[in-house]
């Protein structure tokens, strides 16, 4: 095989940008050969590519090698296992699935020796994230002891809310921000940091929009170690900001709209508090130069290495198998809130999925949809 012959399940506004991508010749040895949505209408912007209206028909067409899919996020579940089982490469949007139990069904499903499944975890491309990884890794940093991520420019208008039936319910996303927008920076935590222990979380549901699940969130984040976290969103505040900080024995890093900063201590902070003579003293720090060259590849990098995975048997940026992890935190935060109380991990998913399909049966909440024949909206904004 010298080409991907890839199908695309679902063309909302990712779904058609990442078809665009492709057709634009973004990804070599990529080739768009078929697409699927279920409205008509969206297809018709792809008048000269294979038409289907049903996943099944277009994952058991042998017109594809493997599939995108961009649908709602229950679907990630039941097509990811179907184009699976099939015999398909499989990239699936964030999140993987809605919940951990289904998580754990989608990623068993993967039994192909030779078969890449892969997550679109498109911020892992990001050259500030990935020298933060790296220096935690090579334990630059020494022990951390603390991360706050505040992460509230995710603004979201009445409009993006009204642009889909499914969109901001527990029937048709299985929650908000948490599951929408904060999947790619609970992914970066968890990859960066490792899974927390405990999980505290405050969830408002519809604090600023007139929806039924989370739209601001406030959590505490426990390690067995010490090392404790906080975490804040919302698609509620405007200008907003995206700030990490990472607090560890060997100094302070910030990654921000001004890029990553380093300040070294010279020598870690307890072994100086221990050893210092003066009751005021620090230890003296200095900064470490910790430019990036380029920019992330963002959707388009992820894609090229799914080809080159493929093709080439390169390894994955992010395997869909970690996308569990972002789920899992997700989950964790909602069920925090739900329950009134702190969440030990690994979660019970089994008792989250009952809790969440309670939420279900029980909603009142009547969706206003308004949705348009204006075509996938400019995406520009969002990443």
């Amino acid at each position: 095989m010298d080409k991907v012959r890839l199908g695309i399940v679902g063309l909302g506004n990712m779904g058609t940008q990442h078809a665009r991508d492709v057709l634009d010749g973004k990804i070599e040895s990529l080739e768009l050969a078929a697409v699927c949505d279920d409205k008509k209408k969206r297809l018709t912007h792809f008048t000269d590519i294979k038409n289907f209206h049903e996943s099944g028909d277009l994952i058991r067409s042998e017109e594809v090698d493997a599939v995108l899919i961009a649908t709602p996020h229950y679907d990630h579940t039941t097509i990811g296992i179907d184009a699976l089982k099939n015999s398909l490469h499989v990239m699936v949007e964030k999140p993987i699935s809605v919940h951990k139990a289904d998580c754990e069904r989608l990623i068993a499903a993967h039994t192909g020796e030779n078969q890449v499944f892969a997550a679109m975890f498109n911020q892992r491309t990001d050259p500030r994230y990935q020298k933060l990884h790296n220096i935690i890794q090579n334990g630059e940093l020494g022990e951390i002891r603390r991360v706050v991520w505040n992460i509230t420019n995710w603004f979201r208008t009445r409009v993006y809310y009204a642009s889909g039936g499914w969109r901001a319910t527990w029937a048709g996303e299985g929650g908000g921000v948490l599951l929408n927008q904060c999947p790619h920076q609970l992914d970066l935590w968890q990859w960066m940091f490792g899974m927390p222990n405990r999980v505290r979380a405050f969830c408002q549901m519809g604090r600023y929009h007139e929806i039924e699940v989370e739209d601001d969130v406030t959590a505490y984040l426990e390690y067995d170690n010490g090392c404790k976290g906080v975490f804040i969103t919302t698609t509620g505040e405007a200008p907003g900001t995206n700030c990490l900080e990472v607090s560890a024995e060997c100094g302070r890093v910030v990654i921000d709209n001004d890029g990553i900063r380093f300040t070294r201590n010279e020598t870690p902070m307890s072994e100086f508090g221990k050893t210092a003579t003066g009751a005021f003293s620090k230890p003296a720090a200095h900064e470490v130069d910790l430019s990036v060259d380029g920019k992330a590849g963002q959707h388009v990098e992820v894609l090229q290495n799914f080809t080159n995975a493929i093709l080439k048997d390169e390894k994955l940026i992010a395997p869909a198998a970690e996308g569990i992890h972002s789920v899992e935190l997700a989950n964790s935060m909602l069920y925090s809130t739900l329950t009134d109380s702190t969440v030990e991990l690994p979660l019970d998913g089994a008792a989250y999925e009952t809790r969440l399909k309670e939420l279900i049966a029980n909603s009142t909440f009547k969706k206003v949809v308004s949705e348009t024949d204006s075509g996938p909206q400019d995406l520009s904004g969002s990443f």
